[in-house]
C-alpha cells in the first residue's frame, strides 16, 4: 500500500492504513512489526502507529515470545478473530446446519439438525431455531454476541431475506426468513440461494479459490447453480441469475428422472425421504444414515455403475447428458474457467466427471476445468458464514474512523444490504 502525501485527509489515511495493517494480520498465526510493515507498504513510523491504535481498540493482540528465544525477541501481533462471531445456517430439505465463526471464518461450533423434504413451515422453523440456539450454546455465544448472520436457503430470495419463489419445500414461498432468524440473534441477517452461497464458499476456500468465473454446479435431485464473475458472486438483477433449470431443454428437471428410472431408484428415493422424516420427528441431531437422504439413498445406482450393471450405467449416461446441456448454456454464456461439481452427487464424480467433460467438449467452444468440491455437504452453511463475513468487512471499510469491536453489537457499523 502506498501512503497518502501530505495534504490529504489524515483520518481517512489513518483508517486505510489500519485497513491495510488488519488486511495483513488476518488469518495469520502472528506477525512482527517488520513483516507488518513489508506486507502493507507503509513506513515502520507508520505501522508502529496503526499497530498501537489497533492495540488500544482491541482489534490487534501482542503475541508473548517464542521460549527459548535467544536474545530480545521482536514483538509479535495478531488479528484478534475472537473479537466476534458470525453465523452460518443452511435451511435445506434434509437437514439445517448451523456454523458459529469467528472474524478469520474458523468454525467455533456446528450443529446438525435432521428434517424432511415434506415437514411444514412451522416444523422446520423450529429446526432452525433448534440448530441456532444450541450452535450458539455449544460456542459460548450469547444471542446478542452475534454480528451478522447467513442464511442459506432453497428457492429464489429477493433483497430483504423473503423468499419470493421456492418448489422444493412447501409452504415457504412467501416466508420472511431473515425476520424470523432476526428473532433469534441480535445483528443483520442476510438471506440468499442456497447454491449461490456454495459457490462463494468454494471461490472463498475451496477448489475454485483462485479462479475469477466459475460455474458452480449444486448436484443432486434436485440441481441448482451459482456464479462467480470476476472474482464476485454474480446475483443478477433481481437476485435470479443462473436459474437456467427453469428452462425445461435444459434438461435439469429431467435428468434425475434417469436415475429414479433403474430398478428400485424410485423406491429408494422415496424410502429415504420417510426415514428422514421419521428421524427429524425423532429428534435426531446427527447426519442421517446412508438411507436418510435420498441424494445419498440413489448412491446404490452409481453403486451398481461401478460394479458394471448395464442398467444402472445407462441411467448414470442419461443424467450425466441432461445436467451437460444446461451446464453447456451457462459455459458458452460465460466462458468460465471452472466449473465445480458439488451437492450430494459430487461423492460419485468419479462416474460423472469424465463424461460430462465429454459432453461439454461436444457442444463448448472452449471446455473449461471441471473440478469436484471437498465440502461435502457442508458447503452451503459455509458459504452463509462467507455471507456473513463479508457484511463484517463492509462494515469495516465503512467511511469513519475504526471503532472498537464492541461498537459492531450496536450495529452501527452494520446496517442490512
Amino acid at each position: 500500500m502506498t501512503e497518502i502525501p501530505g495534504g490529504g485527509d489524515l483520518s481517512q489515511l489513518r483508517r486505510l492504513n489500519a485497513l491495510a495493517a488488519i488486511g495483513a494480520l488476518r488469518g495469520e498465526p502472528a506477525l512482527t512489526l517488520t513483516e507488518i510493515a513489508g506486507r502493507t507498504g507503509l513506513s515502520r513510523a507508520s505501522t508502529e502507529d496503526v499497530v498501537r491504535e489497533l492495540l488500544e481498540r482491541g482489534w490487534v493482540e501482542e503475541v508473548a515470545p517464542a521460549t527459548g528465544t535467544v536474545g530480545r525477541p521482536a514483538r509479535r501481533y495478531r488479528f484478534r478473530a475472537d473479537a466476534g462471531r458470525v453465523l452460518g445456517v443452511d435451511i435445506g430439505g434434509h437437514k439445517v446446519l448451523a456454523l458459529v465463526g469467528d472474524l478469520d471464518g474458523e468454525v467455533q461450533h456446528s450443529v446438525r439438525v435432521a428434517v424432511t423434504p415434506s415437514m411444514g413451515r412451522t416444523e422446520r422453523l423450529a429446526a432452525v431455531d433448534r440448530a441456532v440456539r444450541e450452535a450458539l450454546a455449544g460456542s459460548g455465544t450469547s444471542a446478542t454476541g452475534v454480528w451478522v448472520t447467513g442464511v442459506a436457503t432453497t428457492g429464489l430470495v429477493d433483497g430483504v431475506g423473503r423468499v419470493m419463489l421456492s418448489e422444493a419445500l412447501p409452504e415457504w414461498t412467501g416466508l420472511d426468513v431473515a425476520a424470523h432468524v432476526g428473532g433469534l440473534v441480535a445483528g443483520p441477517v442476510l438471506v440468499e440461494n442456497d447454491s449461490k452461497l456454495a459457490a462463494l464458499a468454494e471461490s472463498w476456500r475451496g477448489v475454485a479459490r483462485h479462479a475469477k468465473d466459475v460455474v458452480f454446479l449444486l448436484a443432486g435431485l434436485r440441481t441448482g447453480t451459482g456464479l462467480i464473475i470476476d472474482g464476485k458472486l454474480h446475483r443478477g438483477f433481481g437476485n435470479a441469475a443462473g436459474e437456467i433449470g427453469a428452462l425445461p431443454a435444459a434438461g435439469w428437471t429431467r435428468a434425475p428422472g434417469h436415475l429414479r428410472s433403474w430398478p428400485g431408484g424410485e423406491e429408494r428415493a422415496g424410502d429415504a425421504e420417510g426415514r428422514t422424516g421419521t428421524e427429524a420427528r425423532a429428534g435426531g441431531t446427527g447426519a442421517p444414515d446412508a438411507g436418510g437422504d435420498p441424494d445419498t439413498a440413489m448412491e446404490e445406482v452409481f453403486r451398481a455403475a461401478r460394479a458394471g450393471d448395464r442398467k444402472a450405467l445407462s441411467a448414470v449416461r442419461r443424467y450425466v447428458r441432461d445436467l451437460a446441456v444446461g451446464t453447456s448454456a451457462l459455459v458458452l454464456t460465460l466462458d468460465p474457467e471452472l466449473v465445480v461439481v458439488g451437492g450430494g452427487f459430487s461423492r460419485s464424480a468419479d462416474l460423472i466427471v469424465e463424461p460430462l467433460r465429454r459432453e461439454l467438449d461436444r457442444w463448448c467452444i472452449r471446455t473449461p476445468e471441471v473440478r469436484v468440491s471437498g465440502f461435502g455437504d457442508e458447503g452451503v452453511a459455509l458459504g452463509a458464514l462467507r455471507l456473513a463475513l463479508d457484511h463484517v468487512e463492509r462494515g469495516l471499510h465503512h467511511s469513519g474512523e475504526i471503532a472498537a469491536p464492541e461498537s459492531f453489537l450496536t450495529g452501527g457499523h452494520l446496517k442490512g444490504r
